[in-house]
């Protein structure tokens, strides 16, 4: 959304405060047009933007700044737009056949020449035009010169405009954040667990609001990035495949008499067997580990899809107090 605001003290006069008119819906719609081509694609960046430009003083072409504005303020509030864009309005002095093309007309010279030629767009080309003649109409000698010094004009702003912000800043850690991301179908039930428990749990924990659908795309929105990256953290960790030598960080969930199970990502226990705790022989589990004790452990292999854990050739400081 582009909402076009032009008061009458912009232009030193008074009056009351009203909808908008014709002209501010035009004017809207123009830099709109200009700005739309170049916006990322919903699936990149799946926000409601909506901008508003309050025209302060015109003695000028104001749609174009808002053009010129729109984008600027785009990028500083770190909306990722594919091209700079940039505006100008062309004016024109005719008389007979002899003419004149103005460059970034001012009041007077819309008010009284013969032309008014907005022109929008990037370094690749045109996104939008608008033209008021008040003669019969122009030759194409007249439009081709008037095109030409828009993209000079065009890619002078553009140089200047460059210099001020070359690139999207990222978006500020207290604005609400999203993410959209697939995920395999079979870790959909995974994701939601059984009654919505495990979504409910995600929503509980990170303070963010987590959605998926029968496609597995997940949408993760939160009212900070810290919200979003803590819900994204615990979904990653319940996706995430158990691999074969990789060290884990894990809690024991269970003592036996053959060992111990160690829950190393969510929803996904290994078994830790007693031959694996210590170099040492280990007579008694319970005499060195404890359910609720965080143990880092390595997987080892797998039994008829169980995991097989070990402890005994990884530095665990706690578990070597324990076993003297």
């Amino acid at each position: 959304m582009l909402h076009y605001n032009f008061p009458a003290y912009c232009v030193g006069e008074i009056g009351m405060p009203m909808g908008p008119k014709k002209r501010e819906i035009g004017h809207g719609n123009l830099a709109k047009r200009a700005i739309k081509g170049v916006l990322p694609d919903f699936d990149a960046f799946g926000y409601t933007v909506r901008i508003v430009s309050e025209i302060t003083e015109s003695n000028g072409s104001s749609s174009m700044a808002t053009v010129c504005g729109t984008f600027l303020s785009l990028m500083d509030a770190g909306v990722p737009l594919t091209a700079p864009v940039a505006g100008i309005a062309m004016g024109l002095i005719k008389d007979g056949d002899e003419f004149a093309v103005l460059t970034d007309i001012l009041g007077d010279e819309d008010h009284l020449g013969d032309m008014d030629f907005k022109v929008a767009g990037s370094e690749k080309g045109i996104t939008a035009l608008q033209m008021d003649i008040k003669i019969d109409g122009i030759n194409e000698k007249i439009m081709d010169e008037a095109l030409t010094s828009a993209k000079v004009a065009r890619m002078h702003i553009l140089e200047k405009m460059n210099e001020v912000l070359s690139k999207p800043k990222e978006l500020a850690s207290d604005a609400p954040s999203m993410q959209k991301f697939m995920v395999n179908k079979d870790k959909i039930k995974e994701i939601i667990g059984k009654g919505g428990a495990v979504i409910k749990s995600i929503q509980e924990e990170s303070g963010a609001v987590v959605d998926i659908n029968d496609t597995g795309e997940i949408s993760v929105f939160g009212d900070n990035q810290a919200k979003m990256q803590a819900a994204l953290d615990i979904i990653d960790k319940i996706i995430e495949e158990p691999e074969l030598d990789k060290v884990y960080e894990g809690t024991v969930v269970k003592i036996v008499d053959f060992g111990a199970f160690v829950n190393i990502l969510p929803g996904k226990d290994g078994l830790l067997h007693i031959s694996e705790i210590s170099e040492e022989r280990t007579e008694d589990v319970s005499a060195v580990l404890e359910e609720g004790q965080k143990v880092t452990v390595k997987l080892i292999g797998f039994d008829r899809g169980k995991m097989k854990l070990q402890l005994k050739l990884l530095v665990n400081k706690v578990l070597k107090v324990k076993l003297r």
